[in-house]
C-alpha cells in the first residue's frame, strides 16, 4: 500500500450524519464520499460526485474523520473502488479501530478489500440500465459479514432479484437488502411483494431522505 502522507485520494465531500441505509441503520456515522463513477444507474442520486471535488491525502481524511466522536465511517461515492488508494484508506481506517463499511457498485473487483470492512455490495437491476456492469465473481468475496443491497425500480426488477436470489443462492453468501426506488416504487408495494413471496430478505428505506429529504451531505 502507498504511504498515508503520499497516497492521494479526490474527496467530494466528508460529513457526519446518521447511516441512512443496510443493517447499520441509524447509527451517527462519519461518510466519505469519493468521487468519480464508472456507471450511469437511472436512479442515482449522487451524480454530484461524478466530477470534482478536492485532492486529499490519507492523512489528512483521518484528521478529518478524528473530528467525529463515533467509530463507524462509510466510504461511499460515486464509486470508491475507481481510486486504487480507496484500498488504502480502508485499511488505515481499520488498522485506527473504526468500523468500517465500504459501498461499492460491484462492478469492480473486491478481492483485495480489507477482510475486516464490511462490504455494502449493490447487484444492479436492469432497471438501472447498468445490468451488465455486475462482476459476478465478487459474490465470491463476500462472507456473513457482508451485504448485497438490490435496488428495485419496478415489478419486473422484483421478479428478476427473486431468480437471482435463487439462482446464485444469495442467501448463503450474505445478508440481502431490498430498497424502492425514492419517489418511484411505493414501499408499501414492495414490502407487500416481499411478504408474499416470504423473501428471505431485508427491506429498508434511505432514512436519511425520510427525515431531510433529497440533497447532498447530509
Amino acid at each position: 500500500m502507498q504511504a498515508l502522507e503520499t497516497a492521494t485520494l479526490r474527496i467530494t465531500e466528508i460529513f457526519f450524519s446518521l447511516q441512512g441505509e443496510t443493517s447499520r441503520v441509524g447509527l451517527p456515522t462519519v461518510f466519505v464520499r469519493l468521487t468519480g463513477c464508472p456507471l450511469r444507474c437511472g436512479y442515482c442520486d449522487t451524480a454530484y460526485a461524478f466530477s470534482g471535488g478536492e485532492t486529499m491525502t490519507v492523512s489528512a481524511i483521518l484528521q478529518q474523520v478524528a473530528r467525529y466522536n463515533t467509530r463507524y465511517v462509510t466510504v461511499t461515492g460515486g464509486e470508491p473502488l475507481a481510486q486504487k488508494a480507496c484500498l488504502t484508506l480502508l485499511a488505515t481506517l481499520c488498522d485506527a479501530h473504526y468500523s468500517v463499511s465500504l459501498e461499492t457498485s460491484g462492478a469492480l473487483d473486491l478481492s483485495q478489500v480489507d477482510a475486516r470492512v464490511s462490504k455494502i455490495m449493490d447487484i444492479k437491476t436492469p432497471g438501472s440500465g447498468e445490468v451488465s456492469k455486475n462482476n459476478w465473481r465478487n459474490l465470491d468475496c463476500l462472507t456473513q459479514h457482508d451485504e448485497i443491497k438490490f435496488v428495485i425500480c419496478d415489478e419486473s426488477d422484483y421478479r428478476w432479484a427473486c431468480e437471482i436470489i435463487q439462482n446464485k443462492q444469495l442467501p448463503q453468501k450474505c445478508p440481502i437488502l431490498f430498497s424502492p426506488v425514492h419517489g418511484s416504487l411505493s414501499p408499501a408495494t414492495l414490502a407487500d411483494w416481499i411478504l408474499r413471496d416470504q423473501l428471505p430478505v431485508r427491506m429498508q428505506l434511505q432514512l436519511h431522505k425520510l427525515l431531510w429529504g433529497e440533497g447532498p451531505g447530509r
